[in-house]
């Protein structure tokens, strides 16, 4: 039986002064099959849709001290800054969040 594993969104649509730029949200893979590649391969599909849609610079965010921090930096997106108390843990906590970005060639 096959199943969805993991998911990542392309968000194209843009302020009319960006219609080179996508954000990547929800980059999320099942926590029984993490670190085999799916996470890796989501974001090449991605970017290789990114790429299609003329698409030069994706910026994303994600929580601060996160795992997904390191993924990113992996991934050959660059962190330009932290913005502090920016959302809600499910503990209830504040946290900051990283901003990435990366252009494409």
């Amino acid at each position: 039986e096959e199943r969805p594993v993991g998911t990542v969104q392309l968000i194209t649509s843009q302020p009319e002064n960006q219609p080179h730029r996508a954000d990547v949200a929800k980059l999320l893979v099942h926590q029984n099959v993490r670190r085999q590649g799916i996470a890796q391969a989501l974001m090449s599909e991605l970017e290789r849709i990114a790429r299609r849609e003329r698409k030069t610079v994706l910026v994303l965010d994600t929580a601060t001290g996160s795992g997904a921090e390191q993924f990113y930096a992996g991934c050959g997106l660059e962190k330009v800054g932290e913005i502090p108390r920016y959302a809600l843990m499910p503990d209830g906590k504040m946290t900051a969040t990283s901003l990435f970005y990366k252009f494409l060639p």
